[in-house]
């Protein structure tokens, strides 16, 4: 008998990787039933991206699980965390996480896992939520722009971190202060201020580190893990560390656009690069880069939110739809900017991408290439230079501010549990996704 389902030889930093039942059985060689030269190729652990949009059910024209988890497997990635908003209903109780679970299960090319929302009216619903496997709970401190996800006031944010604590789940936030983005954006339109700049203006820096603080004080108070989603500047982060070092449960995340896309480029581009909270000047996405290489964000998320093609189109940028279609390529783009334009080390871009969102949102057998974990697996050439073309992107609309921009690292085969599942820029496997749950 062979000793092993599948053997993939000659890949770096892992030359031989035994998989039996699709988990990895051996670091070294032998005999097996399928074999895979990766000479020239390196082996990553899946991208695990605990951040998108997905949209289904209810909002499928906006992106959906099938485009969504294809272009995600076609970057290198073998499970993604759907957001509770966007998706209509939104996942805020049991019976609409059994929807979206019969679609995810019907269509996903990559394993999955669901945020539960948090939202006014809804915190008697987390228990069940809870028991259903969520990964943890989501709740915006400004307005989601999506009308059946309200934005939390400070007593439904701290009740709701209580009750979190108590069922042993994590609370992520959006954390911009509906106070002052609403009152600058009031300002700016009463004045007919709406161009690209007044949007970014509307939204400084100072709103998020509000938010972020007070989030950081209800996690103190309440013994509540907290994760601060998207942050866009080094001054963010800073809160957190500083957090940290007084023991309190706090990570954060960051995402790709924030250290790839400047405010020149939100200029430049326009809508497609639209986001809340808004891409930075120069000088605090060096301050950002500073902290992510000394080890201080936790993990990258694409916060992809893709949304049709006329939601992109308005004189008016406020009414622009704010979110940035970018799930494909968060692994090309930090091996790029990280890896070759900065010398951040693969291993640490590994853990960004996968072994600290396994442990830090408590997912046994994934993120890493151990024996006895899952065998997901990103073959990456290093040395391949590609431009990112409109036609091959596998989402449902094709747009995305890196469209024509030139990336090193491509990924050649993406592998879940054992299985092909993308290979050369097409999907070569049908929906074999799983739901992930955490652990206790």
């Amino acid at each position: 008998m062979p000793d092993f389902d599948l053997l993939i030889r000659g890949a770096q930093p892992f030359p031989e990787i035994g998989i039996v039942d699709g988990k990895i059985a051996a670091l070294a060689g032998g005999s097996a039933r399928e074999e895979i030269d990766a000479t020239g190729l390196h082996v990553f652990p899946g991208v695990i991206d605990s951040h998108v949009h997905f949209n289904e059910p209810g909002r499928t024209d906006w992106e959906g699980i099938e485009t969504g988890s294809s272009a995600l497997a076609a970057g290198g990635g073998t499970l993604f965390f759907d957001m509770p908003l966007n998706a209509h209903p939104p996942t805020c109780d049991a019976s609409s996480f059994d929807e979206k679970l019969i679609a995810a299960e019907e269509k996903s090319v990559t394993d999955f896992a669901f945020w539960g929302g948090l939202v006014p009216g809804n915190l008697n619903k987390l228990e069940r939520l809870a028991q259903r496997g969520v990964i943890g709970f989501k709740a915006f401190m400004s307005n989601s722009g999506i009308e059946d996800f309200e934005n939390v006031d400070n007593a439904t944010l701290k009740e709701g971190m209580k009750r979190a604590a108590q069922l042993g789940k994590l609370v992520a936030v959006h954390a911009e202060s509906d106070s002052i983005t609403s009152q600058l954006a009031t300002k700016a339109l009463a004045e007919d201020r709406i161009s690209v700049r007044d949007y970014l203006n509307s939204r400084p820096i100072h709103a998020e580190l509000e938010a972020i603080h007070r989030a950081i004080e209800m996690s103190r108070e309440t013994k509540c893990a907290l994760h601060i989603v998207h942050v866009s500047s080094g001054a963010g982060v800073a809160l957190v560390a500083s957090a940290q070092a007084q023991g309190v449960d706090v990570t954060c995340e960051t995402c790709p656009h924030y250290l790839a896309l400047t405010e020149d480029d939100a200029e430049k581009l326009g809508a497609i690069a639209k986001c809340a909270p808004p891409l930075r000047k120069k000088p605090a996405q060096d301050v950002l880069w500073r902290y992510l290489e000394n080890g201080f964000v936790a993990t990258i998320g694409s916060d992809h939110s893709p949304s049709p093609p006329d939601m992109k189109r308005n004189y008016n940028f406020f009414k622009v739809w704010g979110g940035i279609s970018g799930v494909q390529h968060t692994l090309s783009l930090m091996l790029t900017e990280g890896n070759v334009n900065r010398g951040l080390s693969l291993h640490l871009l590994s853990d960004l991408l996968s072994a600290n969102v396994a442990r830090r949102f408590k997912l046994p057998g994934k993120g890493k290439i151990e024996v006895g974990f899952d065998a997901d697996f990103a073959l990456v050439d290093l040395k391949a230079s590609f431009a990112v073309a409109k036609e091959d992107l596998l989402y449902r609309h094709k747009q995305s501010p890196y469209i024509g921009r030139a990336l090193t690292g491509r990924v050649v085969q993406t592998i879940l549990r054992g299985k092909t599942i993308h290979k050369d820029g097409k999907i070569v496997s049908p929906p074999a996704g799983r739901l992930i749950k955490p652990h206790a």
